[in-house]
């Protein structure tokens, strides 16, 4: 098929990017042709047409503005697409046949460097993973638009590879060609998640300096993959890329993707936002460098008790003084994001505007460091010291831009007045020239007579002297010389007005020509101060992460944490932080939380809604805000040094892999069984009651078993099997807890408060009841409760069974069951009442309807043989 020469340039270019959407520069418009022209039309909602391209069928077209064009990019990048930019790179009036054109970058999910979809207080990764063997994967992850960068070597099976993953939460992952299918699959299921490939893994010079100090081959791989894709994409020097940090993930408390996820660390469980979450508790950070410093302290608890306990000190010290940290948050509100400023400036993308809040936020730091230098710690001082206020940046730039630039870059009027000798000058012809118009205009009305003459401008034609058809014969003949014609006036020039054009267009054009130049001058000076912005960047955050713990903790009356050596449990009226605030005005009940080397694992019943679930999370989340350094809710706490949290809490299918609620508990259950050590923390909610009663409770307590016997983690495990409440006599470090509750007036109250000693009952019936369940079959199930608690042996076959009423009239739609016969329950026989018994045992409302048929099958099969 034969295409034009600029549809042949268009297909040339294209198969060099054909994972991505082609924006093919055309005059005013990016063009799309072929499948992205059809894709590109539905995913951004614009028309579709089409144009000849030299074959027979016309091929399918679609366009966008370049000065708008932002905006469709990133809604492409925010559904997880890649956009190749293609610009003309040659003066069409050069050109000799199709203008020269190439792709200057490639925008993806991970390499967004602005825009609505990079959220201020939160990073944007990009991932590489590479296989080495078995049991060795490399992990690098990049924030381009901060330019920090870490790498560690994983050295167990792809699901710690894949925990690593979800908890960076990149949004692309740079994998080789070859990389495993399955593995691939898994990454998918995991997360949206864009893959791109890299296959040149070898060290280049232009950042060989940022890999000082990493002398393992396989770590300079993993990061060099990552930093080929980088360059290759970006196409230009990216100078703000920061000295790669090596760690390893014993360095912190582990959390794998599942306890993150039912802790509601970072976002919730249902509505996927921040709201609801422990950051949403935390975040009292003002700037966006400390808001995303928190979130990466939260998914990376510190094992480091000193590294803990400095921090401590520093927010003991803030809470102590108020009035200096009242100023301090309130300056730091004036500092922008000198991170992303940072990156900005070495990317070629920065603004008057952004320099101008680069100035005013480093104005901002001597005043820091004074409020620093009054606080009575040592730490706060040393953190004055390490603030720099870079007074060069302040200076050069107080020097240069004016206050309140324009957005563009190119439209001039960005520099100062006596920065620039040549600019003064040009701008002093353009100001002086333009007096001298007003002054010809003047001359021109006395010199004629015509009051009406005036002296314009526009671009087409330039300056002229217009006068009306009336006033024509006023003019001196030979003096004036036609330039435009109107319906009703007439548009002149003369030698001087033509004189001045000349000198005032000229001194215009080439003071934004200037200007550019300057600007872009004065940008790459900017540049050479990047890593001292960027070192900056990092205390000011942590200044402000600190501040944010004292404010809460002084707010919500949180305490220091202390430490023991014996892995000791202590928390006295402790609380759930954000369901206590979530609360507001209502009373939260606090509990207190005992465990030593005699009392290992916690066996917690009570009824449904009575907060168990909420028990087992706040015992973590206050392990996790001890080790992250801020205070915790409770009026004391003890805590040993968790090297991992586990958690299994709550229910769902896994859709996507097809796997069902009882095998999801299964697979989070073996991951905290194989992982744990004695120094790890295990919550698991109601284990086994995915299936039926025998099995679940079988396999609840071998779990309950092995713990105890094998692993030695410190475990809470919540049940409503009061089977295994006996298992308090047969192992040694198990003890019995309950959550209380009482009747009154046939109604259960929740207490919400932990004593020791096993439930006595499941309220289930009840917890129906507070669901509004219909009166009938509320009075129903009450009724089958009585007969099963009755203890005659008689099979299954002797228990009523009341026929559903059929439903004639409106008014008795809720009355699904015929009036239970009074005297029926009296004649249970006496294995009647024993198989009653074993059923109230059994929380049927909490199964569903299958569940509680293969439950009560069960047991009949049982209690029958």
């Amino acid at each position: 098929m034969s295409y034009t020469p600029m549809i042949q340039q268009y297909l040339r270019v294209k198969a060099d990017c054909k994972d991505a959407f082609l924006f093919f520069r055309l005059g005013d418009f990016y063009e799309m042709f072929f499948e992205d022209a059809i894709k590109a039309s539905q995913e951004l909602e614009i028309t579709l047409t089409s144009r000849e391209g030299g074959s027979e069928e016309r091929i399918p077209m679609c366009g966008v503005p370049h000065h708008s064009a932002a905006q469709y990019i990133e809604q492409l990048v925010e559904r997880g697409y890649k956009v190749a930019i293609c610009e003309q790179t040659e003066d069409p009036k050069q050109a000799k046949g199709v203008v020269r054109r190439e792709v200057v970058q490639l925008i993806t999910p991970g390499t967004m460097m602005e825009g609505k979809g990079l959220h201020e207080k939160e990073n944007n990764y990009i991932a590489s993973i590479t296989y080495f063997d078995e049991e060795s994967f490399g992990f690098a992850y990049n924030d381009l638009s901060t330019g920090e960068t870490k790498v560690t070597m994983l050295s167990s099976s792809f699901d710690e590879v894949l925990n690593e993953l979800s908890l960076s939460g990149a949004k692309e992952l740079v994998i080789a060609a070859d990389f495993n299918n399955e593995w691939q699959r898994k990454i998918k299921e995991r997360s949206v998640m864009t893959l791109s490939i890299e296959d040149d893994c070898s060290t280049k010079e232009s950042y060989h300096s940022l890999l000082e100090g990493i002398n393992q081959d396989k770590l300079l791989q993993t990061t060099s993959r990552l930093f080929n894709y980088l360059y290759r994409t970006q196409k230009r020097s990216l100078d703000h890329l920061q000295k790669v940090s090596m760690y390893q993930t014993h360095q912190y408390m582990k959390i794998d993707y599942f306890s993150k996820r039912n802790l509601e660390l970072t976002e919730t469980i249902r509505s996927k936002g921040k709201k609801g979450s422990l950051l949403w508790l935390l975040d009292e950070t003002k700037t966006a460098m400390g808001g995303r410093l928190l979130k990466q302290w939260i998914d990376r608890p510190l094992v480091d008790e000193n590294e803990i306990i400095r921090r401590q000190k520093l927010v003991e010290t803030f809470i102590m003084s108020f009035f200096e940290r009242e100023e301090l948050r309130e300056r730091l509100k004036e500092v922008y994001d000198l991170e992303r400023l940072s990156g900005r400036v070495a990317f070629g993308n920065v603004n008057a505007r952004d320099l101008v809040q680069l100035q005013r936020s480093l104005l901002q730091i001597p005043l820091l460091k004074e409020l620093l230098k009054k606080l009575p710690n040592e730490e706060a001082n040393r953190l004055s010291e390490q603030l720099d206020a870079c007074e060069e940046v302040v200076d050069l730039l107080d020097q240069a831009i004016v206050e309140n630039p324009p957005l563009s870059i190119k439209d001039g009027n960005m520099i100062k007045d006596g920065y620039h000798a040549l600019l003064d000058q040009y701008r002093d012809a353009t100001r002086n020239g333009k007096t001298w118009i007003a002054q010809l205009e003047r001359q021109e009305r006395e010199k004629t007579g015509i009051k009406s003459l005036k002296v314009g401008y526009n671009r087409v034609f330039g300056y002229y002297i217009e006068v009306t058809r009336a006033n024509l014969h006023l003019l001196e003949e030979g003096r004036y010389e036609r330039k435009q014609t109107l319906t009703n006036a007439e548009r002149f020039i003369t030698p001087e007005l033509k004189e001045k054009e000349a000198l005032i267009l000229q001194a215009e054009e080439k003071s934004v020509e200037l200007e550019y130049e300057l600007f872009t001058a004065l940008r790459e000076q900017v540049k050479g101060f990047i890593p001292r912005l960027q070192t900056l960047a990092k205390s000011v955050s942590e200044l402000d992460v600190l501040q944010c713990f004292a404010t809460v903790s002084e707010e919500r009356y949180y305490v220091k944490p202390s430490f023991s050596k014996d892995r000791r449990i202590m928390i006295k009226d402790g609380r759930h932080p954000v369901v206590e605030k979530v609360m507001n005005a209502q009373e939260y009940v606090p509990n207190e939380c005992y465990m030593d080397a005699d009392r290992e694992l916690l066996l917690i019943t009570g009824p449904n809604m009575s907060g168990k679930s909420t028990y087992m999370r706040q015992i973590a989340l206050t392990a996790i805000l001890a080790q992250i350094g801020c205070y915790v809710p409770a009026s004391e706490a003890i805590l040993p040094l968790f090297d991992q949290v586990f958690t299994r809490i709550g229910a769902a299918d896994d859709l996507i892999s097809g796997q069902s609620t009882f095998m999801v508990e299964m697979l989070e259950a073996r991951n905290a069984i194989v992982n744990a050590t004695k120094d790890s923390l295990i919550l698991f909610d109601e284990i086994g009651r995915g299936t039926s009663t025998y099995d679940g409770m079988a396999l609840a307590q071998a779990i309950i078993e092995y713990i105890h016997n094998r692993t030695g983690a410190k475990t809470l495990f919540s049940t409503h099997y009061h089977e295994l409440t006996v298992l308090e006599d047969e192992l040694s470090k198990l003890k019995n807890v309950h959550v209380s509750a009482i009747e009154q007036n046939g109604k259960v109250v929740f207490l919400h408060k932990i004593k020791e000693g096993a439930a006595d009952k499941s309220y289930g019936i009840h917890v129906a009841q507070l669901a509004e369940l219909p009166e009938e079959l509320i009075i129903r199930a009450n009724e089958i409760l009585t007969g099963l608690e009755q203890k005659d042996e008689v099979s299954m076959r002797s228990i009523p069974v009341i026929e559903p009423k059929k439903i004639e009239e409106p008014d008795a739609q809720l009355s699904f069951f015929e009036e239970p016969a009074k005297t029926k329950s009296a004649s249970l026989s006496s294995k009647e009442k024993r198989i009653i018994e074993k059923v109230k045992e059994i929380d049927i409302l909490d199964m569903t309807p299958m569940q509680a048929l293969n439950t009560l099958y069960e047991l009949h099969k049982k209690l029958k043989g």
